[in-house]
């Protein structure tokens, strides 16, 4: 990098300039102009204008345009990989956050004016020379990091807590944001946030401690322990390892049948009589495919296997264990004193979550921590109170080529420096831990706004974060 930049100082010093890349002026260059011009402005007339040309056959258009542009504050073209009159592949750089490099491909028709006939984008590693953040020194890391967190409150991109540990010690911590705009209640260390998917880490704990106690096994079948599971193909092939690890192809539980009888699911059991005479998606074992289903057959295991019901169970081996006061999945009926109100995008207004919350918490995701809490979880699991070492280094290993998922916890790519977690994202809720046991640290963001809300400040540390 540094060569790259004194090339640079000394090209100018002769000047010398850099041109930007350019879009060819071909109906898919043009296109693809013209889509960079109306996302970057944020401007509904010209949003719109752009979807009435070049995208009318997309009714939701101008929602997927808005959430990109959320989520990246913006994208600007790095590179042309590749042309064609009617097709072309760029790479695109976002201005927000770590500013991910994306690829993106376009197809239009012959028509003037050309209509998009399909669109693709994914992030892609840093192309070969392109800058990369650098690990910071941890006072560095601080200011920093506190600079980006109060950037995006200013934008109204981040409505939250942050707390930054090493050794049981905090580094940083504080909150922004409103908790409850109606009433005009702040958010504090103390509000407890709805933390979706990051109550996996709580069922995979529990699981792995019944492995432990020698009541189940990883290589058990969802039919040795669920006698009466309706699936007998799902129940013969399934394994707790299987669910633990997304591989066992069990599907999800969220659309249209979800939608339908979101409050008349009260109990794990309520889940299986809906989608429990569902087939297999794929053999288990071949494939990585996050399933919500397949941690909520989990709690009904836990339920089956211990005598107690999934939140009983979690609450006196895992939240009483780690000391965590204020962790919970009540339902949405019973008030919870300091838990925040989630707030998720309406296109340009802020609206309230409530009419997409779930009757309580399940074993998939839910419910509602701190931020001080899931410290302590954090360090009860770096202090093996909750399992095992070896038990705890299985889980927090990559259990599949594809998907840097170990047992319940979102895993660092093989090559990188060890951390493990999880995050939780749902209509107006994001929240992620992340645990560095080599350096004994660990990071929790907990947001009451849309998805990435917490994980932009997250990953923007994660990038960044000392290691010594």
């Amino acid at each position: 990098m540094r060569t790259v930049f004194l090339l640079i100082v000394a090209a100018l010093s002769l000047g010398l300039s850099f041109a930007a890349p350019q879009l060819p002026s071909t109906p898919a260059g043009n296109v693809l102009a013209g889509y960079l011009e109306a996302l970057n402005s944020g401007e509904k007339e010209k949003l719109e204008t752009f979807i009435k040309a070049h995208r009318p056959d997309r009714p939701n258009a101008l929602d997927i345009m808005l959430d990109l542009r959320w989520n990246t504050g913006g994208l600007d073209l790095y590179s042309v990989e590749s042309s064609q009159p009617l097709n072309i592949q760029a790479v695109l750089h976002e201005r927000e956050g770590n500013g991910n490099y994306n690829r993106m491909s376009v197809f239009v028709n012959d028509a003037n004016p050309a209509v998009i006939t399909n669109i693709t984008m994914m992030v892609i590693p840093p192309p070969a020379g392109a800058p990369v953040p650098e690990r910071l020194t941890q006072r560095a890391a601080v200011e920093a990091w506190k600079a980006e967190i109060d950037k995006s409150a200013s934008a109204g991109k981040f409505a939250g807590v942050w707390l930054w540990a090493k050794n049981g010690k905090v580094i940083t911590s504080g909150a922004r944001g409103k908790a409850d705009r109606e009433r005009g209640l702040d958010n504090t260390l103390d509000t407890q946030f709805r933390m979706g998917s990051m109550n996996k880490m709580f069922t995979a704990v529990a699981t792995l401690q019944l492995v432990e106690r020698g009541q189940l096994s990883l290589d058990d079948t969802i039919g040795k322990i669920l006698t009466d599971y309706p699936n007998t193909n799902v129940a013969s092939k399934v394994k707790v390892r299987h669910l633990l690890s997304h591989t066992g192809g069990t599907g999800d539980i969220f659309g249209p049948e979800f939608d339908a009888h979101r409050l008349e699911l009260k109990t794990l059991q309520d889940y299986v009589k809906l989608y429990g005479a569902r087939d297999l998606q794929f053999e288990p074992g071949t494939k990585w495919d996050y399933s919500n289903y397949g941690f909520l057959l989990l709690g009904v295991m836990i339920e089956k296997v211990s005598g107690l019901s999934y939140y009983d169970y979690v609450a006196r081996n895992i939240f009483k264990v780690a000391h965590m006061t204020h962790t919970g999945s009540e339902p949405e009926s019973v008030v919870v004193p300091n838990r925040s109100k989630g707030y998720m995008r309406d296109q340009w207004a802020m609206i309230s979550n409530e009419p997409t919350l779930p009757w309580r918490g399940t074993s998939a995701g839910g419910g509602y921590t701190t931020a001080t809490d899931l410290m302590k979880f954090a360090e009860a699991l770096m202090s093996n109170e909750l399992l095992k070492p070896a038990t705890l280094a299985e889980a927090a290993r990559s259990q599949f080529a594809t998907g840097n998922y170990g047992f319940g916890f979102q895993v660092s790519p093989r090559g990188a420096p060890t951390s493990y977690g999880h995050g939780g994202a749902a209509p107006g809720m994001n929240g992620i831990l992340r645990v560095y046991p080599d350096s004994r640290q660990a990071v929790v963001v907990l947001c009451n706004l849309d998805h990435p809300a917490a994980t932009r400040i997250g990953d923007w540390l994660h990038a960044r974060m000392p290691v010594e």
